[in-house]
């Protein structure tokens, strides 16, 4: 049975007259990747902010590693490590020494050892003598998630840990987060924009809105909460008719010189293709392409947004 590493109960904070966290309760298991999504403002920052005990709750209680954070604030961090592609280093040391004061600050034992093995595994090696204002937004990416390896942390706090990196450079990302999670026990709570990401990298999701917890579950549970399909054909002969099929069947459709796209259920698709077929619709390709994390985002967004 897995140990509970993040049990946070009835988490709220409020600036003023404002609430950014709203009485939010939820946990995270020993080994488990959480995604914490949620449109802009939704509460995310200030969420990862309460559990690094950089602010302070107004109400609730953070337990981390079975360890109350307000009375073990220091040795809770001592095994806990945060990553974000937006954290300003300092631009004047190079790459070794913002790592190396890094070790330091965390009393890794044989820092220098620790230093190189980090580099070797994020790839850092032709840029370790370079100093971070001479570094592309996808170098800084990477020195700041080799930071978070550092003290061999047992939960990982990531905010956009893939941001500025191209795919090949995102995919070796993951892979070296993936195998670290799975060597070390590790457990991680990742925030992120990039929904095929999450969807591919986490165990489970929560989403959160003005925040309050809006959803909890399984990247596929949410997406499958969305039952529009999108078939896009490469149409031949037929287009007018398709476009009366989709109309007297209230589907949307959208017709370009490439590609027709139809949108509806999953239950239907087998009446749209007997449709297609009964019609003599000649089509040369087609897709059909189920709901996904990105289809819940932006339907549960314009639904907020209502």
């Amino acid at each position: 049975m897995s140990d509970t590493v993040i049990e946070v109960k009835n988490l709220t904070k409020k600036f003023g007259s404002f609430t950014a966290v709203d009485d939010i309760s939820f946990s995270v298991e020993e080994g488990e990747i959480i995604g914490l999504l949620g449109p802009n403002g939704a509460g995310k920052t200030t969420t990862i902010q309460m559990l690094l005990g950089l602010i302070t709750p107004s109400f609730g209680d953070i337990k981390i590693m079975g360890k109350d954070l307000k009375a073990q604030k220091e040795e809770i961090l001592g095994l806990t490590n945060f990553s974000s592609s937006y954290t300003h280093l300092p631009w004047r040391l190079t790459v070794w020494e913002n790592l190396y004061v890094v070790a330091l600050l965390y009393s890794v034992e044989s820092p220098k050892d620790q230093v190189a093995r980090v580099i070797k595994i994020m790839g850092l090696s032709e840029v370790k003598n370079k100093t971070i204002n001479e570094l592309s937004s996808g170098w800084i990416t990477k020195v700041n998630l080799a930071r978070t390896f550092l003290n061999m942390p047992k939960l990982m706090l990531l905010d956009e840990p893939t941001a500025s990196l191209d795919p090949e450079g995102a995919m070796e990302v993951r892979r070296e987060i993936l195998k670290f999670k799975k060597e070390n026990g590790a457990s991680i709570l990742w925030t992120s924009h990039n929904m095929a990401e999450v969807e591919e990298i986490c165990d489970r999701v929560i989403f959160l809105n003005k925040g309050k917890i809006f959803a909890v579950d399984t990247p596929y549970g949410l997406a499958n909460t969305i039952k529009t399909c999108r078939i896009s054909l490469m149409i031949e002969d037929g287009r007018e008719r398709l476009k009366s099929i989709a109309e007297k069947n209230n589907w949307k459709v959208l017709i370009t010189e490439r590609f027709s796209t139809v949108e509806l259920d999953e239950e239907k698709i087998p009446l749209f293709l007997n449709s297609l077929t009964e019609t003599g619709i000649k089509y040369s390709q087609i897709s059909i392409d189920k709901p996904t994390l990105e289809d819940f985002f932006i339907t549960t967004a314009k639904q907020i947004n209502e």
